[in-house]
C-alpha cells in the first residue's frame, strides 16, 4: 500500500488532500504542526510520497525540508513543495524539493501527477 505524509497547518487544504489521496486508495498521515512530526510518526516506518506546505508557523517548509532531508528515514521519498504560494515554485526547485503543486489543487490532474511522483517523475505544476 502507498503511503503518504501530509504537513501542513491548514485543516482544510488537509482535509482536500486527503480525500484525493483516498480516491487513489493512498493510505496518508496528516501533521498539522510540524514540531509534532516525530511523535506524528513514530509508529510508521517509511513514506512513499511526502507533501510539505511551505508557509506554517514556527518552521516555514524550507526549514522543514532541511530537517527532513538530514534524516535517513526520508533519504528515498520524494518531497512534494504544496503551497499557495505559486510564486515561489523556483525557489521550491533550488531549495531541493523533489516536485511543486500548486494550491488549491486540481482533482482532475492529482491522479495523474501523483503517479508521476511515486514512478519517480518530478512535477512542476502551477495552477
Amino acid at each position: 500500500m502507498v503511503r503518504a505524509l501530509i504537513i501542513d497547518d491548514n485543516e482544510d487544504n488537509v482535509g482536500v488532500l486527503e480525500q484525493l489521496l483516498a480516491l487513489e486508495g493512498v493510505d496518508y498521515t496528516s501533521v498539522h504542526d510540524p514540531a509534532k512530526l516525530d511523535k506524528s510518526i513514530a509508529a510508521t516506518s517509511s513514506f512513499d510520497v511526502i507533501f510539505l506546505d511551505l508557509e506554517m508557523p514556527n518552521m516555514d517548509g524550507f526549514q522543514m525540508l532541511n530537517k527532513m532531508k538530514a534524516d535517513s528515514r526520508f533519504s528515498h521519498t520524494p518531497i512534494v513543495a504544496y503551497t499557495v504560494h505559486v510564486s515561489e515554485i523556483n525557489e521550491a526547485r533550488n531549495q531541493g524539493f523533489d516536485s511543486f503543486i500548486g494550491k488549491p489543487l486540481d482533482a482532475d490532474s492529482f491522479p495523474k501527477q501523483l503517479q508521476q511522483i511515486l514512478s519517480g517523475e518530478p512535477v512542476w505544476a502551477n495552477p
